[in-house]
């Protein structure tokens, strides 16, 4: 009996002493990092959070530790890049070193690290220079795929005269336009409207932004290994998940079924040679599942964001008409009514350029970023940041500096003209994010939102039912993305 009391008191020291040690090498760590609000065991900071709009928690606390400081989303500590000066420095002075993807559980349990989005290393590399070089042979950011979102600019249009002015949400309409120019690329084809299948699959894209947004998918990304055992609508993201998967690998399936090496029409068709010119090699990246993600990369990406930023740009626009009213006056003088616009047009429309950047500053469509890692042990402003330390570079602050925007938190598209009224850039200006891990669509989203803008801008004037000071702004959701309040709106035809 003594001898077993002795071995237990020795367990309960020798556990005691590891217990001591993690928590004096955590506080070594947490000594180097950047200060921050002092977390609770396992929930972290999550009492001093409001998960419903985590960008102005995350401000609020800038406002005390300034632009760079930790904070625990959960039990793990995370480092928030708070202005454009410490993103700047981060993602492109030391962009190689901020270049990792930060852990997202919500996504990473579909994608298991696969794809361009949420791949890391050796892998992303290769598979985002295919990737990138695929896409430009098929046309993104030339003439070719102009052409191809004309065309369904017009389909959009011609959508928008069916409704013979009557009031409609025009969610589906432009997720089904802006989808398809991304489609034509990646499968080949463009989908008709009324296809439901296509439908289905656009509310599903739809409902996971939202859902990820929400309250449930920042509770999700916190405490992932809680969450996966609970009941409640992020579980929802996972089936839409596995749907949209069933619906990427089906039409890989029907190119493997005509395919000719010789002639590939699409990216799947490019990806499949890639997978036959490298069976022999064990270590490939390329194989179906990662065509798979990374074709649910590119479908999801290029339908989401662009559409999003189409829904909120015209409900900014219906609530500043006197906004609208110019826009009408440069496109008729520029373009007139009777042909179509060209991304050549751009230059000469200065103030329609400005809106737009002023559209897409001021919706933030992605306030947080992705969320980016350090790839290695790394030195920034003093403090050192573990390999692996995952960083939230607040899009939404570079946004927002009063140093680059006079009037951050409002709409005035003069951010982006200078006294003689010619467009200006500002460097402070990131939606895409930037530096190792710019979108790979950049080019593509911003000869969309040109095209599809001045095209509708040509054609309509829109009107709510309700007078444009009662118009709210704010988005419905405010997480990983933000999303617009549901509205009708009338297009009259001009």
């Amino acid at each position: 009996m003594e001898f077993s009391t002795a071995i237990l008191s020795l367990l309960i020291l020798c556990l005691s002493c590891l217990i001591l040690l993690r928590i004096r090498r955590e506080r070594k760590k947490r000594a180097q990092m950047p200060p921050g609000p002092s977390p609770l065991p396992l929930i972290g900071n999550l009492l001093r959070v409001n998960i419903k709009d985590m960008v102005t928690s995350l401000n609020a606390f800038s406002e005390k530790y300034c632009s760079v400081y930790t904070i625990y989303l959960g039990p793990t500590p995370s480092v928030v890049l708070n202005d454009y000066s410490s993103v700047k420095e981060a993602l492109i002075d030391q962009g190689e070193d901020f270049s990792g993807r930060g852990d997202v559980p919500i996504f990473f349990r579909f994608t298991q690290g696969n794809g361009i989005v949420f791949s890391n290393g050796e892998k992303l590399k290769i598979l985002r220079r295919f990737t990138l070089l695929t896409l430009r042979n098929f046309g993104m950011g030339k003439k070719s795929i102009e052409e191809r979102i004309l065309e369904e600019a017009q389909y959009l249009a011609k959508e928008f005269r069916h409704t013979k002015t009557l009031p409609f949400d025009p969610t589906l309409y432009l997720s089904r336009a802006v989808s398809n120019v991304i489609c034509s690329i990646v499968f080949g084809n463009r989908f008709d409207y009324e296809d439901e299948d296509f439908r289905t699959l656009l509310s599903l894209i739809n409902e996971n932004f939202q859902l990820i947004s929400s309250i449930w998918g920042t509770m999700y990304n916190m405490f992932p290994s809680i969450m996966k055992h609970l009941p409640g609508p992020h579980n929802k993201v996972f089936d839409n998940f596995e749907r949209l998967r069933l619906f990427v690998l089906e039409r890989i399936k029907m190119h493997e079924a005509s395919f000719d090496p010789s002639c590939p029409g699409d990216f799947i068709d490019c990806f499949l040679t890639k997978i036959k010119q490298e069976e022999k090699n064990p270590n490939t990246y390329f194989h179906t599942e990662t065509l798979v993600i990374t074709t649910h990369n590119l479908f999801f990406g290029g339908t989401e964001t662009v559409s999003t930023t189409l829904r909120y740009g015209l409900l900014i626009l219906m609530k500043h008409p006197e906004v609208e009213a110019k826009l009408h006056e440069e496109i008729d003088s520029i373009i007139g009514r009777n042909r179509n616009p060209t991304i050549e047009d751009r230059g000469q429309m200065p103030y329609t350029d400005a809106v737009i950047h002023e559209i897409q500053r001021f919706a933030d469509i992605v306030p947080m970023s992705v969320l980016h890692s350090v790839i290695r042990d790394t030195q920034f402003r003093g403090y050192m940041f573990p390999k692996g330390t995952t960083v939230i570079p607040v899009l939404s602050s570079v946004h927002c500096d009063p140093n680059h925007y006079t009037e951050p938190t409002s709409f005035n598209p003069q951010h982006f003209l200078d006294e003689n009224n010619c467009f200006k850039k500002n460097e402070a200006f990131m939606p895409f994010s930037t530096g190792k891990r710019l979108c790979l669509g950049e080019s593509l989203a911003r000869m969309e939102l040109f095209l599809f803008f001045v095209t509708l801008l040509q054609n309509f004037t829109f009107k709510l039912l309700i007078s444009p000071e009662k118009i709210d702004l704010k988005p419905m959701i405010s997480g990983l993305g933000k999303v617009p309040c549901q509205y009708q709106l009338s297009v009259i035809p001009r």
